[in-house]
């Protein structure tokens, strides 16, 4: 737990990223899991979608200089231009009754938002990759 609390001192940025992206990754799943259609989908979605909302608003101003990058934009930063177009989407296809664009839409968002760039994430040398590999598995 020492490693986050580094985090949120030195990078509240990151540290507030960091818990909105896990917060949509598990909700998420929780969502695709459950049935959809419901009262509770919609509420539980739309906490999905403002979770991602801040994940992207969040990745946006996120400058990673040890990965290739221009002025410190990485190629995880496209995962955040396409999940900001998609996320609107989604919500603009369910309230139009266009059921399946919005499915196809939102779990898309949901396999290269999260579970993708989440796997991003894991590389050694990031946050995430550093401490799972090296600290908690001791691999490195």
């Amino acid at each position: 737990m020492d490693h986050f609390n580094q985090l949120l001192q030195r990078h509240p940025l990151v540290f507030a990223h960091l818990v909105l992206a896990v917060g949509a990754l598990l909700l998420g799943a929780l969502i695709l899991w459950r049935r959809q259609g419901t009262p509770s989908h919609r509420w539980l979605g739309w906490g999905w979608v403002l979770l991602m909302g801040g994940a992207v608003v969040s990745s946006a101003f996120i400058r990673d200089y040890n990965l290739p990058n221009i002025a410190g934009i990485t190629p995880i930063h496209a995962f955040t231009v396409w999940v900001a177009w998609q996320l609107p989407k989604g919500i603009w296809y369910i309230r139009r009754g266009q059921v399946q664009a919005h499915r196809k839409t939102m779990r898309g968002i949901y396999q290269g938002g999260c579970l993708i760039a989440g796997l991003f994430t894991l590389l050694p040398g990031r946050f995430l990759g550093t401490w799972l590999w090296g600290h908690t598995l001791g691999l490195m």
